[in-house]
């Protein structure tokens, strides 16, 4: 399984968040513009939260099973590798998810939209979406790099183990 680059996610949030931008620019025209939902920022947060869970879970046990504690419960590998597929997963759709609302959030900001109530409520609930998917993205890195296995830590470039 490949590793997930920051690069990528940064690359995907960058040009979903310029395509929003732009499509806000040309939908405003039409008089009107998509509304960012509530619950946005806040199933971007649960997401999160249950990802940072299992990352939490996984070190712990993988750290008991390293320093050979008798009473430590084995991590299957068939479910560390669901994790991290799932936390995968959530990164992309995190950084594509954070640069839609993110360009959507900048378009409302910078039109001087904001200074409509419903406009600002919309710019705050973008800004809190994006905090969130970050936030996601970073948590699902930090979960790939802890199921890392060893021998992935002592390959070359080429991923050739010795």
């Amino acid at each position: 399984m490949k590793q997930l680059r920051i690069g990528t996610l940064a690359g995907i949030f960058a040009v979903s968040a310029v395509l929003c931008w732009s499509g806000s620019r040309l939908w405003d025209q039409l008089g009107t513009l998509p509304a960012v939902p509530l619950l946005a920022p806040v199933v971007l947060t649960l997401i999160a939260a249950v990802l940072l869970a299992t990352a939490v879970s996984l070190r712990s046990r993988l750290r008991a099973q390293r320093e050979r504690r008798p009473v430590s419960k084995p991590v299957e590998p068939m479910m560390a590798a669901r994790a991290v597929v799932f936390g995968q997963a959530s990164a992309l759709v995190a950084a594509l998810i954070g640069g839609v609302y993110g360009g959507v959030g900048l378009f409302v900001v910078t039109s001087h939209l904001a200074d409509v109530p419903a406009r600002r409520d919309q710019a705050l609930y973008a800004a809190l979406s994006v905090v969130a998917a970050v936030a996601l993205m970073a948590v699902a890195v930090w979960l790939e790099r802890i199921c890392r296995l060893p021998e992935d830590e002592e390959s070359g470039p080429e991923g050739a183990a010795a």
